[in-house]
């Protein structure tokens, strides 16, 4: 009876879902979507009633959002990533 129960515990060792290698692909999808957010933030006006041109620069229409389906393709990748 002791002995099965050894061999149970040793049976259910605890595995992950991904190799390391994914995961650590995974947190780099993640930041570059996060550096891809705060490429966007900005260029409000401290007054409502003046409008500020900044909103409409390159960063915030082109590169932002690129970046941030850049990062969402690398998080795509990491999941799919075949272990070897």
């Amino acid at each position: 009876m002791k002995n099965n129960n050894k061999e149970e515990q040793q049976v259910q060792k605890q595995e992950f879902l991904f190799d390391g290698i994914n995961y650590k692909i995974l947190l780099i999808g993640i930041a570059v979507i996060a550096l891809g957010f705060v490429l966007m933030s900005g260029g409000g006006s401290k007054d409502p009633n003046v409008f500020n041109e900044d909103i409409f620069s390159f960063r915030r229409i082109r590169l932002a959002p690129t970046t941030v389906l850049i990062g969402f393709g690398i998080t795509i990748y990491s999941i799919f990533k075949k272990s070897k």
